[in-house]
């Protein structure tokens, strides 16, 4: 197999280093094709030694990376305490990307770094690797540049969170250490990628039309407020925990993203959040921005829910390999117990390596189109395309 990974909690940086590189040199030997390096805030003000080593010791083709809160490996998750994990495969061609993001007009962010060619002669693309720094740096204007560039190209990756405040993350690719802007690599067809996006919700009520609405403010869903729709769904279908759940925080709204379709199911939808709502006039604020004869429902964040559509999505799939970027609101906080996650990976695809963090925002594609979500687990499946029959 050409994929290896690494994870170490040692609470030295040197020590870690060492062996999560032991470990992928043991699989691979030198010089991969692609390494992928996750460090834990804890680390730091270690950060560029641990690149250096890990370049020294692994001497990878590209090293592609970032610091986050939290770090995962194959069955596991180390949340806010030190930890390092090491990806690395024989994927076959890669482009790095160094990328920024700069306002050109009132309304328009253009995207820098872009290489006017996107790689060899004959080099398709089936999938951007990416991380970010949320501060400095916009995932939606990139993914409508890629959209025209590359239609349908999928973006997974993840925002760091190492930081509270710019400045504060580190990315890395090749010798290149920024606490701006973004980095990635263009996968060739050396290996092929699917996806997967789990929102970690439930829709309850029925899907509406919107029927009235002013920028992110929906003020009518099939003629009604969407707060009297929503009173009735908790009257008619919710139990006393679910209530709570809305008065928690936990509310959200589900966008449908293909109207075709006779019926939606998982996948189908969006997931924002509920920012707020008037009393008096029954309207909700969004985090999106709909049309009117949007299709809308409400969904419902909690473990349950979270835990039942991974496993759906990952039902019946197959992958040598695996990145994992999920959400710093999901691990122990969602559910009560470490190693979510990473742990139905392993359930669903066996305990194939894997490497990830817990990013500030995660990147997959909804209904191929992509977006940056919130409490989301977005996974790239990865398979080794020579061996694929």
């Amino acid at each position: 197999m050409p994929f290896a990974s690494g994870l170490s909690e040692h609470p030295d940086a040197a020590t870690a280093v060492g062996e999560v590189t032991g470990r992928v040199l043991e699989v691979l030997g030198p010089a991969p094709d692609l390494a992928v390096l996750f460090v834990t805030g804890a680390h730091l003000d270690r950060f560029a030694h641990i690149v250096d080593a890990a370049r020294t010791l692994l001497a990878p083709g590209t090293l592609l990376g970032a610091a986050a809160a939290s770090v995962v490996g194959t069955e596991r998750e180390v949340e806010e305490v030190p930890g390092i994990a090491l990806w690395a495969g024989n994927v076959g061609r890669v482009v790095p990307l160094r990328l920024g993001a700069e306002r050109v007009a009132e309304d328009e962010i253009g995207i820098t770094g872009w290489p006017d060619e996107d790689g060899p002669d004959g080099f398709e693309p089936s999938a951007l690797l990416l991380v970010a720094d949320p501060y400095s740096f916009s995932a939606e204007a990139l993914f409508a540049f890629v959209e025209e560039r590359h239609p349908g190209l999928p973006v997974v990756g993840g925002m760091a969170s190492a930081a509270m405040a710019p400045g504060g993350n580190r990315l890395v690719l090749d010798e290149y250490v920024t606490p701006a802007g973004a980095v990635g690599v263009l996968l060739g067809d050396g290996v092929e990628v699917d996806t997967v996006v789990s929102q970690g919700c439930r829709p309850v009520g029925a899907p509406w039309s919107v029927t009235e609405v002013e920028g992110n403010v929906v003020r009518a869903l099939a003629g009604q407020p969407p707060l009297q729709r929503l009173v009735q769904i908790a009257e008619q279908e919710l139990d006393a925990e679910e209530v709570a759940a809305i008065n928690s925080g936990r509310l959200h709204i589900g966008r449908v993203i293909d109207e075709r379709k006779p019926e939606f199911g998982p996948g189908d939808f969006l997931v924002r959040n509920v920012i707020g709502g008037d009393r008096s006039t029954g309207a909700i604020a969004i985090t999106d921005v709909v049309d009117v004869g949007t299709t809308l429902q409400f969904h419902l964040r909690d473990a349950a829910a979270a835990d039942v559509e991974l496993h759906a999505l990952l039902a019946g799939r197959h992958a040598d390999s695996a990145l994992l970027f999920t959400c710093n609101g999901r691990g122990t906080f969602t559910f009560g117990t470490p190693d979510h996650d990473a742990a139905t990976l392993a359930e669903e695809l066996g305990p194939i390596p894997v490497a990830g963090f817990f990013a500030a925002g995660e990147f997959g594609p909804v209904g191929g189109r992509n977006f940056v979500h919130g409490f989301t687990a977005a996974v790239a499946l990865l398979r080794d395309r020579v061996a694929t029959p």
